[in-house]
């Protein structure tokens, strides 16, 4: 209040009527003072993850149209040596299948229940473990859970390789992919054009392509099932095209191989007469390439 001047008005810079605390004035801390917490669940973390998301998921999708995933080669439903196996990130669940307590009468367990449940878990898991810790190792069991998913995940993913390549170490099987790449760096070594999926090379026509007899005796045989209905043969299971053999081998030497088998190819001595066998020869020998 002024002095000597009773007109001028009274102005109170505070209230000195209210005492002061004694002790500093306290101001709410925030989250990090507090060791082993963190902000609300709901809605604070949940709305920052929900907004990661959106950008990964933006980033995802721009990452794939700019570089597409490149197509298989066409299916060849007469390449018997085939072996299907899906993409490395399904690989645990596909040699999972491979158990008989999740194939079978119970494959429905292994491809709904197993899944099911370890993706429900991982949705209810902020749900689940509401402890207040944040380091892992003060946190046994949900530590353990998410070790024993990544150990299980690399063991199966693991496993399912290394049978893979047993099967084709065992077949001789040559997978497609590998073979094209090196008929492309062949060709592109020697100059020349690169065999295409969608082009493929010339076939030599069959010589006396309508025989009953040797028709019954292929299919009698089991020969279609391995040299193709076209007989063109497999190239990645290293099994010949009977096309154009006739340039290759005589008629005796069909009816030796015919006969006693040689590499890939089984004897037929025992399953097939020896009228029948020459007759096969006969008719392979006159598969030339000339006769087109």
């Amino acid at each position: 209040m002024a002095h000597g001047n009773k007109n001028e008005k009274v102005v109170y810079v505070g209230d000195s009527r209210v005492r002061k605390p004694s002790g500093e004035v306290s101001i709410p801390p925030d989250y990090t003072s507090f060791p082993g917490r963190s902000e609300a669940f709901i809605p604070n973390f949940l709305l920052k993850e929900w907004m990661v998301g959106c950008v990964v998921l933006v980033g995802f999708l721009v990452l794939t149209i700019a570089h597409p995933a490149p197509l298989g080669y066409p299916a060849d439903p007469t390449n018997s040596a085939f072996i299907p196996i899906p993409d490395w990130y399904f690989l645990f669940l596909y040699q999972l299948l491979k158990y008989p307590w999740v194939s079978g009468s119970y494959v429905a367990w292994g491809v709904v229940g197993i899944p099911g449940v370890a993706f429900g878990a991982l949705l209810l898991a902020p749900f689940l473990d509401t402890g207040k810790e944040r380091r892992f190792y003060r946190r046994p069991i949900a530590s353990a859970l998410m070790i024993l998913s990544l150990a299980s995940c690399y063991y199966l993913t693991k496993v399912s390789w290394d049978f893979y390549q047993h099967e084709l170490e065992v077949t001789g099987t040559v997978p497609e992919h590998i073979t094209r790449e090196e008929k492309a760096r062949e060709a592109a070594l020697s100059g020349e054009e690169a065999e295409s999926p969608a082009k493929p090379a010339e076939d030599v026509a069959l010589v006396d392509a309508d025989n009953a007899d040797v028709n019954a005796i292929l299919k009698s045989a089991g020969c279609i099932s391995c040299h193709g209905t076209d007989l063109k043969g497999q190239a990645g299971a290293k099994i010949p095209a009977l096309r154009g053999v006739g340039d290759l081998l005589t008629k005796e030497e069909l009816t030796e191989i015919i006969t006693n088998g040689k590499g890939n190819m089984p004897a037929f001595g025992d399953k097939l007469s020896a009228e029948e066998i020459g007759t096969l020869s006969d008719w392979l020998a006159k598969q030339k390439a000339a006769a087109e």
